[in-house]
């Protein structure tokens, strides 16, 4: 729309929905083009960020480093699913040479099964084969953007492909009231569904927020298993009480409120764009 010279209004949806008023209408798109032109006219529209081009490209690759990532996983998932199915006990992991050659020649296995394995194995080696370049793509711009370069030099865990998806996906820390907001953006807030004074089961993480922050969150929370981490033993506390996955979860939280500050503190440097 900017580039054939229009003004590009993104609204936010859950304040948009906020502002229908007491008595709200079942929705259809009329009554929301509606809404949002009335919004619009009278200077009440709630506008959400609009990334710069350059934040949304890096966003893209980070989501297709992850989008690959994930896929590489799946196969290996549906591999040991073969492997289990036709009861062959494997020791070590699948994408090791010697494991390999074994699998696809000696192992008690029927021909569909290798069939299977060989597919898998050929889907995890072109996803190997792109990871490499995404990830050099990646660990540039995380060396010579100052936002990324910023997020990476000073908290420990946040490493060159992390650093880039708290860049982008955080955005522009200013809009942001406070670190509980930024928390609140990538999902890892805590909600518990209650109604009429009833609660329903426990605490849950809302995941509202953009998948690729929480994962790069909870993958920079797992290096605090490490003893070098500032936050080792809060790391250790909460595993002893509620296990390695809330644990990790919980100091990405810690980590979101640190790099927000960060970001907020550079200001317009944050999002500057580079070469």
């Amino acid at each position: 729309m900017d580039r054939a010279g229009f003004v590009a209004h993104l609204a936010e949806p859950a304040e948009t929905m906020a502002r229908r008023g007491r008595k709200q209408r079942a929705k259809t798109d009329r009554a929301d083009a509606a809404l949002l032109r009335r919004l619009l006219v009278e200077g009440r529209l709630p506008e959400s960020w609009i990334p710069p081009t350059h934040v949304l490209e890096a966003r893209a690759t980070v989501r297709l480093y992850k989008a690959l990532v994930d896929t590489r996983t799946e196969w290996l998932q549906r591999m040991h699913a073969v492997l289990f199915h036709h009861g062959v006990p494997v020791e070590g992991e699948l994408t090791v040479a010697a494991t390999r050659a074994w699998l696809l020649s000696e192992a008690d296995l029927t021909p569909t099964g290798v069939g299977q394995l060989r597919v898998g194995y050929g889907m995890i080696d072109h996803v190997n084969a792109e990871l490499p370049e995404l990830k050099r793509e990646l660990t540039s711009l995380a060396k010579t953007q100052p936002g990324c370069r910023a997020l990476w030099e000073t908290h420990y865990g946040v490493g060159p492909i992390t650093s880039v998806a708290v860049w982008a996906e955080l955005g522009d820390c200013r809009r942001f009231g406070s670190s509980d907001d930024a928390v609140r953006h990538t999902g890892l807030d805590v909600t518990v569904h209650s109604s009429d004074g009833k609660r329903r089961g426990g605490p849950h993480l809302s995941r509202q927020g953009p998948p690729a922050l929480r994962w790069a969150l909870y993958e920079a929370g797992k290096c605090a298993s490490r003893p070098t981490s500032p936050d080792y033993e809060y790391y250790q506390a909460v595993k002893a009480r509620c296990g390695g996955n809330r644990a990790a979860m919980s100091v990405g939280r810690k980590i979101v409120r640190r790099c927000y500050h960060t970001l907020r503190d550079l200001g317009d440097k944050a999002l500057e764009p580079v070469g």
